[in-house]
């Protein structure tokens, strides 16, 4: 497998893996994180062309797709019931999606993620009872509840790299 920048002419493919995501949400007790529409293609378009969007490609097929971005991210401004494990410089991962559950393809996107920033923060729905068991498998560790851009609570978590990081 192999992690790529996602272009324009993936945006049916990278759909369709966000669909069957919200169809899994819902299967597995999560009906509210994504709804039924997010992320919308326009979100999805704002992505690429922001150079943040990458898919997991096996076999020329597009498997896996996720928002890797580094920078601050307003959202994590503010933290409650907890605190993040460092300051420094961070990269987010956002949107990570991926169409085969129980294959490792999210360990290999949020593992490429780590290999290119150690420092890494990303949140979830605290009934994506998935991603949250995925992130704890890799090693991140549970930091408190931000808020989204809409207001909504969403776990947070770090990664235990960040704390070999002096604050």
């Amino acid at each position: 497998m192999e992690i790529l920048r996602a272009n324009l002419i993936d945006i049916k493919e990278i759909s369709e893996i966000y669909g069957h995501a919200r169809i899994k949400m819902l299967e597995t007790g999560n009906p509210n994180q994504w709804g039924n529409s997010y992320p919308s293609e326009d979100i999805i378009v704002k992505d690429i062309n922001a150079n943040s969007l990458f898919i997991c490609v096996d076999n020329k097929r597009i498997v896996g797709c996720f928002v890797f971005s580094e920078g601050d991210d307003p959202t994590y401004s503010e933290i409650y019931g907890g605190k993040w494990l460092n300051h420094k410089p961070y990269a987010v991962i956002h949107r990570l999606a991926i169409l085969n559950h129980g294959k490792g393809i999210g360990s290999i996107c949020v593992n490429w993620c780590l290999g290119q920033q150690d420092n890494i923060r990303v949140d979830t729905h605290e009934s994506n009872t998935s991603m949250q068991a995925l992130l704890k498998k890799i090693g991140f560790k549970y930091c408190g509840i931000i808020k989204n851009a809409w207001g909504d609570p969403r776990v947070a978590f770090q990664s235990m790299a960040a704390t070999e990081l002096k604050t």
